[in-house]
C-alpha cells in the first residue's frame, strides 16, 4: 500500500469519526430539547389542572363569605391571566405566583369561617388543590433538571459547536419567585 492510499484512508477516516460525532451530538440535543417540552407539557397540563379546581373553590368560598367580593375578584383575574396560552416559563412562573399570592388570600378568608372550613367539599377541595401543587412542584424539579441538562450541554465545548450551528439554545428554567416561598421560616420558643 502506497503512503497516499494510506493518508487517503486515515483522513476519511477521522472525518468520518468526525461525521459520527456530530451527527451523535445533534442527536441528543434532539433528545433534550424534546425532553425539555416534554416535561413542560406535564407541568401546563397540571397547571390546568390547578385553574380548573380554583372556581369550585371560589364558589365554595362565596357560598360563605359572600362580601369578600374583593379576594374573589382577585383570583379570578390571576386565573384568567395564569391560564393565558403562549407564555414563556418565565412569564408564566411570574403569572402562577399572582395566582398563588391571589389563592393565599383566599384561604386567608376561609380561616374566618369555621362552618366553611368544615364543609366537605371544602376540604376536598382544598387536598385536591394541595394535591396538584405537589405534583406541579415534582413537574417543576423534572423540567428544571431537564433544562440544566439541555443548558449545559449548549454551553460545553465541543458539543457547543454543534449548538451554534444547528440553533440549539439554553431554556429557561421554571423559578418560584414568590417571597413567602422562598423566605426562610420563623421559628420562635
Amino acid at each position: 500500500m502506497s503512503t497516499t492510499t494510506v493518508v487517503v484512508i486515515v483522513v476519511v477516516a477521522i472525518i468520518l469519526i468526525v461525521l459520527l460525532w456530530a451527527v451523535a451530538q445533534y442527536n441528543g440535543f434532539v433528545r433534550l430539547r424534546n425532553l425539555v417540552q416534554e416535561s413542560w407539557r406535564q407541568i401546563d397540563v397540571e397547571l390546568h389542572r390547578r385553574h380548573d379546581l380554583i372556581p369550585n373553590l371560589v364558589e365554595t368560598v362565596k357560598g360563605y363569605a359572600s362580601h369578600e367580593r374583593g379576594v374573589f375578584d382577585e383570583v379570578t383575574r390571576a386565573r384568567a391571566a395564569a391560564s393565558g396560552a403562549g407564555a414563556t416559563p418565565a412569564q408564566q412562573a411570574a403569572q402562577e405566583d399572582a395566582l398563588s399570592s391571589a389563592l393565599g388570600r383566599l384561604f386567608a378568608v376561609a380561616e374566618n369561617y369555621p362552618v366553611l372550613r368544615a364543609s366537605e367539599n371544602f376540604q376536598q377541595l382544598q387536598a385536591e388543590l394541595a394535591n396538584t401543587e405537589d405534583r406541579i412542584a415534582a413537574g417543576r424539579r423534572f423540567y428544571n433538571a431537564n433544562v440544566r441538562e439541555l443548558n449545559t450541554k449548549v454551553e460545553t465545548f465541543p458539543a457547543n459547536v454543534i449548538a451554534n450551528m444547528f440553533g440549539f439554545t439554553r431554556a429557561e428554567y421554571f423559578e418560584v419567585n414568590d417571597p413567602q416561598v422562598r423566605q426562610a421560616p420563623s421559628v420562635s420558643f
